[in-house]
């Protein structure tokens, strides 16, 4: 007789390999809202959240942001972005 109850037994944990962390926060106007970008080094985009959440403060306490994200590494990353916006835009580097 099972001792189960009925219930499925968990199934083995697959181990697999996690992701890096997030190493730039990026404050950009995107259409007249501030919006927060989260980036892993290669500046492949992780989230989009609003920059005047609770979080972008706790992130950037004590960190001085570069002024603009106009860089050639950049290009890709901000694409849909006016020149003007990325211009104006905050770029920290996260403390990991």
């Amino acid at each position: 007789m099972s001792q189960d109850y009925g219930s499925e037994s968990p199934r083995p944990h697959a181990q697999t390999t996690h992701r890096e962390p997030a190493r730039y926060l990026v404050v950009i106007s995107a259409g007249g809202s501030m919006l927060a970008r989260l980036f892993l080094p290669t500046r492949e985009q992780v989230a989009e959240f609003d920059a005047g959440s609770e979080e972008v403060a706790l992130m950037t306490r004590g960190l001085t942001p570069a002024r603009g994200a106009e860089a050639a590494e950049w290009n890709r990353a901000l694409q849909g972005h006016s020149d003007a916006e990325r211009r104006a835009a905050e770029v920290y580097r996260l403390d990991v």
